[in-house]
This record gives C-alpha cells, structure tokens and sequence, in this order.
C-alpha cells in the first residue's frame, strides 16, 4: 500500500520553496518516465528537464503566470513528435532489436503493418496519440516523484505553441505536450496543502462488468 499512501501525500502543489531536488531524486524520477509502457514500444517523446533561472522566467508568461514555474527546483516538459513516419519507426525498432542482440529484419512485416495502419490517419492523429503516449510517460513521473516525497504540479495551463519557440521544438520534430514542474511545496504558505484529497467514490467509477 506504500504507493497509495503516496498518492494520498501528493497534491497540485501551488506554491514552492526553491529548494533543489537533488541529483538522484531527478534521475529515478526520469528513470520512471522512461519506463513507462508504450505503444508498440515506440516512446515517440522526449522529455526536457530546465532548471536554468533566466528560462524559466521567460517560460512563466507563457504558463499563465504560475508561480511554481519559476519556484520549482526543474521543470519537466514532454514534447511530443509532431507524427509518425516510416523512418522513425524503423529507427525505433531498430534500437529494440539491435539490444536484443536480433536480425533487423525480424520485424519487418509488423513495421509495415504499423504504418500501413498510421500513415492514413493523418496528421492531426499522429499528434494527438503521441501526446497520448507522452501523458503516460508522465503519470509515471508523478507517482514516482511522490514515492521520493517530492511535489509535482501537473500543468496543461501554457501556449504550447510558445514553448515550442522558446525551447526549438519544431526544429527537432516536437510538440510540447504537457508540464511537470517540481520541487518542495512551501508548507504553510500553499492555500492547497491542507485541503481534504477529494476524489469519486470507487462505485461511482469503477464499473465491474462481469
């Protein structure tokens, strides 16, 4: 029950103290996005990881002016690719196999299967199921984050589209899909910290179809 008690302790945290996450706290929490399933395997993201002051504050107009994207010790940003193409999937396999220590050609027919299937779907869907992708990479973070009793914010409140200026997404075939900044939640002064953790009851969300 280790992880639930830290999803109890966890929260939207509004404001934080500044204080550095340490080194190894950031790399099990990256290591636990980085873990996360995907479809097919593909992890079609990358996460960014900004601490530099001056970034951060040029980042802030474009997050509504939170307070915690300059408060934060890192800011976590998922950008997802912009679609999927041939190249990149057979680049991705490629990896998989090459660890696998398997021919390259092993997979050949299920990478032509997949983007007989994508190829069609168009743009706009590409997009949208590598965000999809993106956001369970993300969830990962989260939950690891509050195993090491560090706060997290999960945000979509930004211009992805200035984001994706400032940090040179469209250069690298990104989109930003989604923010996590964290850090320590400045306890007694955050109007949210003490709030009850308000969820629907099990029965009114989980439906058992037997």
């Amino acid at each position: 029950m280790s992880l639930i008690n830290d999803l109890h302790w966890r929260y939207a945290t509004k404001k934080m103290t500044g204080e550095k996450v340490s080194q190894d706290k950031i790399e099990y929490i990256l290591e636990a996005a980085r873990l996360a399933p995907s479809s097919s395997g593909l992890q079609p993201y990358e996460i960014f990881v900004i601490s530099n002051p001056t970034l951060l504050e040029k980042l802030k107009p474009y997050s509504f002016n939170q307070e915690q994207i300059t408060q934060c010790s890192h800011l976590l940003v998922w950008a997802a690719w912009d679609s999927y193409s041939l190249e990149k999937i057979e680049k991705e396999f490629n990896y998989i196999l090459s660890e696998r220590g398997l021919p390259l050609t092993q997979m050949d027919d299920y990478k032509k299967l997949l983007w007989g299937m994508y190829e069609p779907l168009g743009a706009e869907w590409h997009a949208i199921h590598t965000a999809k992708q993106a956001y369970i990479s993300f969830s990962m973070a989260i939950a690891a984050a509050a195993e090491q009793k560090v706060d997290a914010t999960p945000m979509e409140g930004f211009d992805p589209q200035a984001y994706d200026q400032i940090l040179g997404m469209k250069e690298k075939g990104l989109k930003t899909a989604v923010i996590l900044p964290i850090g320590y939640r400045d306890s007694g002064n955050d109007w949210n910290e003490n709030l009850k953790k308000v969820r629907r009851p099990m029965d009114q969300l989980v439906t058992e179809m037997e």
